[in-house]
């Protein structure tokens, strides 16, 4: 496994706790336990992956800007997360905002999987993109 496929099988399921969540309706408890599973899984999987991806790459030329516009990517996802969190969960402002996250994430996991990935396969090489893998992983298994 590559560090590309180990952050893409969490893209994978940040997109569907995304559809889920923007499929719930009122102040629910399944609505709650979606949006605090997705919240926790964004934050970490944010985290791991600017220690353990991003960060290899923000000293590289070629990879310094796409680097620092995934980081700010994902200030603008917390804020959306913020702004949910200070919404009433059956207010029709709350479900906008959760389409508006849903948006703002796959945009940003589109980004990553369809450019910053192409660029940061050539900066890595064949051992890089493995050894990256392992601290990625123990970060998000730590932290979940």
């Amino acid at each position: 496994m590559t560090i590309f496929e180990a952050i893409r099988h969490d893209h994978d399921i940040q997109r569907d706790l995304l559809d889920k969540l923007i499929n719930t309706s009122g102040d629910t408890k399944n609505r709650d336990s979606i949006f605090k599973e997705l919240k926790q899984q964004l934050q970490i999987h944010a985290e791991a992956e600017e220690r353990h991806f991003y960060k290899p790459l923000i000293s590289n030329d070629m990879m310094q800007e796409h680097a620092r516009h995934g980081i700010a990517e994902h200030h603008e996802i917390d804020e959306l997360i913020e702004k949910l969190e200070n919404t009433e969960y059956d207010s029709s402002a709350w479900l906008k905002t959760a389409k508006d996250l849903k948006d703002k994430v796959e945009h940003h996991l589109e980004d990553e999987e369809h450019t910053f990935f192409q660029l940061a396969g050539k900066v890595f090489n064949e051992s890089q993109k493995m050894n990256l893998v392992k601290p990625y992983k123990s970060y998000m298994s730590e932290n979940l």
